[in-house]
């Protein structure tokens, strides 16, 4: 087996030390397949696993997941690393946003899915089965959907054995972005489903609105690289930040009570007070159909940007800053 020997399907067991590959998954039961770049280091080590495209326009994780397995090589690392850059393909080629564009379900909903059921449910199962397995640890990049403003955060799981939840915190602590957040959640997620089966895990959100910037994408990159020196996984030797994180709880996920026209009262990343107007839904004439105010004290961590809201869809985002 060549190092760059491309797999039209990949078994990522049967690569040995020293070896890159590039190839496709099939999810079980479909014709519908996704890519993954497998490294192995030349030393015997433990198995990352870093996966983008979980939502399908969230450009700023799946670009940098594409540059991480052009980077990494063999000679850098220690053990083996996973990368699936673009988890749901035929929303990306669909133009989908969040939702796996067969199914029109949001595959972060559905782990750990199911082999019987759709196509979504189905891709989760077969990223359990093929990926979630094969791993020691975790990072799954994310950022802002295409009609999301986001201030970049980190999550880290809460439902999990102290040990894992311990070592998520000690990756997250990696990351250069100004506030972490510990979940409250088991499953549903890639991360904290995987969290919950003894894998240490984070997700990270950095960038915004359906755009990726070089710059946004280096940042990524340097925090998963610093993650995997920290992990034993490399030097790569990129510094340590110096960004002081804000620990976020108690999030509030509300969701649109009535379609039209959203205004919202503040932008990602500003500090409000409980009580506070948060934003306002009008119909088609400037009327008023809805004002939603703060229960507490927090932060806007993402919210819809896109002039019109959808009922039961996404509004915004916020939580309660530990100081």
């Amino acid at each position: 087996m060549n190092e760059k020997e491309r797999f039209d399907k990949m078994n990522i067991d049967e690569l040995n030390p020293g070896q890159k590959a590039t190839g496709f998954i099939n999810i079980e039961g479909t014709d519908v397949m996704f890519p993954v770049t497998v490294i192995v280091g030349y030393e015997k080590g433990r198995t990352l696993l870093i996966t983008g495209g979980v939502h399908s326009a969230e450009y700023v994780g799946i670009q940098a997941a594409i540059e991480l397995s052009q980077e990494i090589t063999p000679e850098v690392i220690k053990g083996k690393v996973i990368i699936a850059p673009l988890l749901n393909v035929t929303g990306f080629t669909n133009r989908t946003m969040s939702l796996v564009y067969e199914d029109q379900k949001n595959l972060n909903r559905e782990f750990p899915g199911s082999v019987e059921g759709t196509l979504t449910e189905k891709l989760a199962a077969t990223v359990v089965k093929e990926l979630h397995k094969k791993a020691d640890f975790y990072i799954d990049l994310h950022c802002g959907d295409g009609y999301e403003t986001l201030t970049p955060y980190v999550y880290y799981p809460g439902m999990a054995t102290d040990e894992v939840v311990q070592k998520s915190l000690e990756m997250a602590k990696c990351v250069h972005v100004p506030y972490r957040v510990k979940s409250g959640t088991a499953s549903g997620g890639s991360y904290n489903y995987a969290a919950s089966c003894g894998i240490p895990s984070i997700l990270l959100e950095r960038g915004q609105c359906g755009i990726w910037t070089e710059k946004e994408v280096l940042e990524d990159k340097e925090d998963v690289y610093r993650i995997m020196d920290t992990l034993g996984f490399s030097n790569f030797g990129i510094e340590n930040h110096s960004f002081e994180q804000r620990e976020v709880t108690d999030v509030r996920y509300p969701e649109v009570p009535i379609s039209g026209c959203w205004y919202p009262r503040f932008e990602v990343g500003n500090i409000f007070k409980k009580g506070d107007l948060i934003g306002t839904i009008k119909n088609y004439f400037g009327e008023i159909l809805y004002e939603y105010y703060a229960d507490m004290d927090g932060v806007i961590l993402y919210q819809v940007a896109s002039l019109t809201v959808i009922k039961d869809g996404p509004l915004v985002a916020y939580g309660h800053i530990i100081d």
